[in-house]
């Protein structure tokens, strides 16, 4: 890639980028707000079931590469980080291919309705307003993920990353590192992040939620 072409997939785009702090910060505010029933709930269930915390916070690589702590609701069971006590052998291999599995055995029973409607990303929404991360943008991912892109990481992480995105939207767990497709999408919304297109994320994610789209 010529430095001229490198230059313009990094384009700064100041005045989007202020109107979607303002916006980020409005939504998020109101959401936790009317939420915050939902999340007490949640919160009762959790205790109920596996009698351990109600949030974790998994290290992630933001904007620039700088690492942050993604707040999430807590759907695995405790010590789900041990990944050779908790996976086979081929359940490890496939974990380590694309960093999720079709069927993982370390999830609980409240913790898969919450992937499926995806309420376990609610706390995430603290996240967007501490500022790490957005409502729109790349999903935060593990520093081994970053891998994935190759010449493209850069470009990848010169963006906020978002509590939905692109992949997040049109394909979930049915999009994967594999063949590229994921890649290709977080690298779609970078070079054509803007107003209109976040909109229509935010309407897809609805849908895709609703309808559990590659929920896991």
């Amino acid at each position: 890639m010529s430095e001229q072409n490198k230059t313009s997939e990094f384009r700064k785009k100041p005045v989007y980028d202020l109107v979607k702090r303002i916006f980020d910060l409005l939504v998020s505010l109101v959401a936790t707000i009317i939420l915050l029933p939902v999340f007490l709930v949640i919160s009762i269930c959790i205790v109920a079931e596996d009698h351990g915390p109600v949030l974790y916070k998994p290290t992630r690589v933001g904007k620039n590469g700088k690492p942050i702590s993604v707040y999430k609701v807590r759907s695995m069971r405790m010590g789900a980080d041990r990944l050779e006590d908790m996976l086979s052998p081929e359940e490890l291999a496939e974990y380590k291919k694309n960093f999720k599995l079709a069927h993982d055995p370390r999830i609980t029973k409240v913790g898969a309705f919450l992937r499926k409607t995806s309420l376990d990303e609610l706390p995430q929404l603290l996240n967007i307003i501490g500022g790490s991360l957005s409502l729109v943008g790349p999903r935060p991912v593990l520093q081994e993920e970053t891998e994935f892109y190759g010449k493209d990481r850069d470009l990848l992480l010169s963006c906020k990353p978002g509590l939905t995105g692109l992949w997040q939207a049109r394909g979930r767990s049915n999009v994967t590192y594999e063949d590229g497709a994921r890649q290709a999408l977080e690298l779609q919304y970078v070079r054509n992040r803007g107003i209109l297109l976040d909109i229509k994320i935010l309407f897809w994610t609805v849908g895709a939620v609703v309808r559990m789209d590659g929920a896991r």
